[in-house]
């Protein structure tokens, strides 16, 4: 099998240092290609790019009815959150609002992602709670699958769990594919995850921001998490996050989502395209590169939004003193 072509290369002085292999595929609903490069066939783990599809499990099992979630709800519900004031917030009283609490979260702790959130822990000589994890956005919303289905939340993240069945489900329903457990691991937050071809994840993006290949409600679900994610995208990252600043720019026109290990996927809502990436060695800053010359390529942007992606597409690498001694950048080959 040949190799991935080198989609992103770090520079220092006049040297290549790094070079970043990977592969990529934009699509439309019905599976056409636009544009690919690498093995879009092998299949990978799509980690938190993919939270809105297992948000469509909320819609599936009747939850958006019985607790009428709000718009923010929704984002978060898609989010990998970076724990500023707002997040935990919003995500306590997400909670709240279901009658259940931090306790419920099965999704651990960790410190905030953003290092503001994480100095005023640290003054304030608190630890971190399951509010603050990325994820507990999402598992709110899996606690409200579980409400709605009248399943016990207790044990909602194991594989056999009527929540994460249904979560599976939903995924599946996107993508317009089965999963399989010959292909499955467990994601940080303890969640199953499964393995499926890049062709496959940026189908499901483009059924989802269509709504073709689906039927009436996960239509209706995908909408109303796309919306909720492009018209609050500071709750589904956070400040100076890729994915807000993507979908800050572009205004609805681009739901983008990256995941660990170097995973970006989305959909160019207007075209009906949805695209996947996957930076083979897991950088996370090459990936963003990546998906900034995809968005520069191949979603019409304005002056605005090309200044944004420039910033991305190339990015310096500093010296302790702040000297600008090289840079990350996305190579011609996407």
């Amino acid at each position: 099998m040949d190799a991935n072509p080198i989609l992103a290369e770090a520079v220092r002085g006049n040297w290549v240092e790094n070079r970043h292999r990977g592969a990529f595929i934009i699509v439309d609903a019905k599976g056409q290609v636009i544009a690919s490069g690498g093995d879009v066939e092998r299949r990978v783990f799509p980690r938190s790019a993919i939270k809105s599809m297992q948000a469509l499990a909320i819609f599936d099992r009747h939850a958006i009815e019985k607790f009428n979630h709000r718009p923010e709800e929704l984002a978060l519900a898609c989010a990998s959150h970076h724990g500023e004031d707002d997040h935990v917030s919003n995500v306590a009283h997400f909670l709240e609002r279901m009658g259940l609490s931090v306790d419920d979260l099965e999704c651990g702790a960790h410190m905030p992602t953003n290092g503001k959130a994480r100095d005023a822990l640290r003054v304030a000589g608190a630890a971190p709670s399951a509010l603050h994890n990325n994820c507990s956005g999402k598992h709110s919303g899996m606690l409200s699958v579980a409400l709605a289905m009248g399943v016990p939340t207790e044990g909602y993240v194991a594989r056999e769990h009527e929540v994460q069945k249904a979560v599976r489900a939903a995924v599946e329903f996107a993508i317009g594919e089965d999963l399989t457990e010959d292909f499955c691991g467990t994601d940080g937050c303890s969640i199953p995850t499964f393995a499926a071809p890049l062709r496959a994840w940026a189908r499901g993006f483009a059924r989802m921001a269509t709504g073709k290949g689906l039927d009436e409600g996960h239509v209706a679900g995908a909408k109303a998490l796309f919306d909720a994610a492009t018209s609050h995208p500071h709750l589904v990252a956070g400040t100076g996050h890729f994915d807000t600043l993507v979908m800050e720019a572009f205004q609805g026109r681009v739901m983008q989502k990256g995941g660990a290990e170097g995973v970006q996927c989305g959909a160019i809502r207007d075209k009906g395209w949805g695209y996947a990436i996957k930076c083979d060695d897991g950088k996370m800053e090459a990936s963003h590169a990546m998906a900034a010359a995809l968005l520069m390529k191949y979603a019409e942007p304005d002056a605005a939004q090309r200044a944004l992606l420039e910033k991305f597409i190339s990015l310096p690498i500093k010296s302790v003193r702040g000297a600008v001694v090289g840079e990350l950048r996305a190579t011609e080959a996407i």
